[in-house]
């Protein structure tokens, strides 16, 4: 076999990265190519043989002190022949000496843990039916309510991000993004974006639970879908065990590792953005 090429991916590659999380069952969104390739250009990654891809990876640095993983995958083919793991290497170079974020799969968590990563709690995915319901406190975002979106994002995640949010709150006609306001102040957001199977409302910051479940019955007013999906940090009991009594079901969950130092979350982040940019 000829070794292995590994380099950063462009737009084209990073869209086939994602039909290959879909392949693997994942779910990714619809429009998401473009969002995540802006948060950091340099931040995608192929493994070639021949000139093929066989494996892909992202390691997105979103500030000067925090990166994220994900998007780890590689063909059946081609596994257990070490191209896997030399690419999650040359990746993590990219992040330096920032704390790096992963959500894993159960299985992987062990591997994950001898690269020096370590678990701090866990992402659980519900699903479930709503009816959309719009609220006089919540409107669709502006170009001008991105300063203070920005503020918000960071105090809830306790990490900045500004390449990323810039991009995924622009609205296209898969994802959409609205605000929950008091008067000229904002107290929270959330965005949709239309997935291979049903939509995910991610992030959804809001200072109690019963605010975040208005702002997702407000947004799916933007892309209305009877299939609604959010991944709720596992320590915001409250607002899972709202959607619990909403009639929502815990599906699928990961376990949430760091290398490094980890972030300080707020109660203010009910749902994460996504598993692969965390």
């Amino acid at each position: 076999m000829t070794a292995p090429e590994i380099r950063v991916a462009g737009i084209e590659e990073v869209r086939a990265m994602l039909d290959w999380a879909e392949a693997e069952g994942w779910n990714p969104g619809l429009d998401d190519a473009e969002a995540f390739l802006a948060a950091d250009p340099s931040g995608f990654f192929l493994a070639q043989v021949d000139g093929a891809p066989v494996a892909a990876i992202s390691v997105v640095n979103h500030s000067d002190a925090f990166a994220f993983l994900g998007l780890y995958i590689c063909r059946k083919d081609f596994r257990g022949q070490g191209i896997g793991f030399a690419l999650w290497k040359h990746a993590l170079e990219h992040a330096g000496s920032r704390t790096v974020g992963l959500d894993g799969v159960a299985a992987q968590e062990a591997n994950y843990a001898k690269s020096g990563f370590v678990r701090s709690g866990a992402t659980v995915r519900y699903e479930g039916c709503i009816e959309p319901l719009d609220a006089v406190t919540v409107r669709d975002l502006r170009p001008t309510d991105l300063a203070a979106i920005l503020t918000l994002d960071a105090d809830a995640n306790g990490y900045s991000r500004t390449a990323f949010l810039a991009a995924w709150l622009t609205p296209t006609d898969l994802r959409k993004s609205v605000v929950l306001s008091s008067g000229a102040a904002l107290r929270g957001f959330a965005t949709i974006r239309r997935c291979h199977a049903g939509v995910k409302i991610g992030p959804i910051v809001a200072p109690d639970p019963e605010a975040a479940f208005a702002l997702m019955r407000a947004v799916l007013l933007r892309l209305p879908s009877t299939r609604v999906i959010a991944d709720v940090p596992s320590g915001n009991t409250a607002f899972s065990t709202l959607l619990t009594r909403e009639g929502f079901s815990e599906t699928f969950a990961t376990a949430r590792m760091y290398r490094g130092r980890d972030p300080v979350e707020s109660d203010a982040l009910r749902a994460i953005a996504t598993m692969e940019l965390g």
